[in-house]
């Protein structure tokens, strides 16, 4: 193994340009705006970045010098600093989309970080010699995606189209609507058709479901089950092969007790190998980053599956691949593990979002698709089980589709979070 050093003294093999400020020093939770330069033929915002007229990468013999500061750069994005110091949240208490550096500069879906890390890795490979090779999955595959499914609702297909035949006074439809809700099984009431639907595409589906099925205090809605009554259910799951995990109920995110309570509830009965590795995504895309990833840590939770912005698909920490998030308060990793959220059906049609056609939804998503590629990271996909539901035309089951097709078409390697953990580890 060939022993390099890498820092901002002329000394240092690959050098890199130190930046003369103590932003690091104080809470301002945006820095200068970025110079953009141009790498692999992507144009990248490039944070700190004091001198642009230097080189982005010199080549010499036995040394490389890099014109930026990439390890501040990368540590400002990776991080989550921005909303950690920033004091903007939207209704529910989420760091909101519209007050990111993303967003400003518009650069969510380009995973900026492996970007620099890839200027890296050409200045190492260079001084020593070797080529780095890339990560690979299992079988060689070149990159990964992890399905998975948040259940918050299994008995509510009806009710929407029921208050909108009573509000337009079609008394008969609303009718025929109840008797429906009453002697059919809900449209919405489909786990094992979800899990069907996955594992026709040789993938793999990993389950949250939610403990609490009563409103929070502010009137958001939690589950509209009792996790108790369909136990077979998940034992039916777990049976086939899923991971079962938990959705933690809202308030869950800040509330040291109330996800106390529930995170003992996540060995449920039926829970598989599979399962064995504890992991949470909060209902409603909740996290609030001075204080949930220390309770992550204290009731030592493996994963979170959290992050990412409810309002675009793509890297809300510039990022591809599962990495540990910085304890601010302790000045070192977290201990668990971060696998980002990028892409989640309600995104994509939303009132509040996106709101794509159809025939919209793969094309916007491709281009996110060949950047995880590129850099062997991990897709995570969120699809409710009520989006399987075939009256949904907007972002339903062949939506979905489409997204599993193209992910087979170019090999990926169809994950849960038991692979990934161990992949990581």
């Amino acid at each position: 193994m060939v022993t390099i050093s890498i820092g901002y003294e002329e000394t240092d093999a690959i050098q890199l340009t130190r930046v003369d400020s103590n932003f690091f020093e104080g809470q301002n939770p945006y820095p200068a705006p970025p110079c953009q330069r141009e790498w692999r033929n992507q144009l990248l915002p490039f944070f700190f970045d004091k001198q642009p007229e230097q080189p982005l990468l010199m080549l010499k013999e036995g040394k490389a010098l890099i014109g930026v500061d990439l390890v501040s750069a990368a540590f400002y994005l990776l991080s989550g600093w921005q909303e950690y110091f920033s004091e903007e949240r939207d209704q529910h208490g989420r760091y909101p989309y519209i007050a990111s550096v993303q967003y400003r500069y518009g650069f969510v879906t380009v995973p900026v970080v492996n970007y620099y890390f890839d200027i890296l890795k050409t200045a190492v490979e260079h001084v020593t010699g070797q080529p780095l090779r890339p990560l690979r999955w299992a079988g060689g595959a070149a990159w990964a995606a992890f399905i998975t499914h948040d259940i918050d609702n299994l008995y509510s297909a009806w009710k929407a189209p029921a208050k909108a035949a009573l509000r337009q006074g079609k008394l008969l439809r609303f009718g025929r609507q109840l008797w429906q809700h009453f002697t059919h099984k809900d449209a919405w009431n489909n786990l094992a058709q979800v899990q069907q639907t996955v594992a026709e595409y040789g993938a793999k589906s990993t389950f949250f479901f939610l403990p609490k099925n009563r409103p929070d205090a502010n009137g958001t809605p939690n589950s509209d089950y009792a996790l108790a009554l369909i136990l077979p259910q998940i034992k039916a799951l777990a049976d086939a092969g899923a991971e079962i995990q938990l959705h933690g109920s809202i308030g869950t995110a800040t509330d040291t007790d109330q996800l106390m309570r529930e995170a003992a509830m996540r060995m449920l009965p039926y829970r598989n190998e599979q399962s064995s590795m504890p992991g949470i995504r909060f209902h409603y895309l909740s996290w609030e980053p001075r204080a949930t990833p220390a309770l992550l840590d204290d009731l030592a939770f493996e994963y979170d599956t959290t992050l990412g912005f409810p309002e675009h698909f793509g890297f809300r920490n510039s990022y591809c691949l599962p990495f540990y998030l910085f304890d601010f308060q302790r000045g070192r990793a977290h201990d668990f593990l971060e696998i980002p959220l990028n892409v989640m059906d309600a995104t994509l049609y939303h009132p509040n979002y996106l709101r794509l056609r159809p025939d919209e939804i793969l094309p916007a998503l491709v281009p996110m698709f060949k950047e995880i590629e590129r850099f062997g990271g991990v897709c995570t996909v969120l699809w409710h089980n009520e989006n399987f539901d075939p009256a949904n035309e907007h972002n339903g089951p062949q939506q979905f589709r489409a997204i599993m097709e193209y992910l087979r078409a170019h090999s990926v390697y169809f994950v849960n979070s038991l692979d990934i953990c161990v992949s990581v580890s």
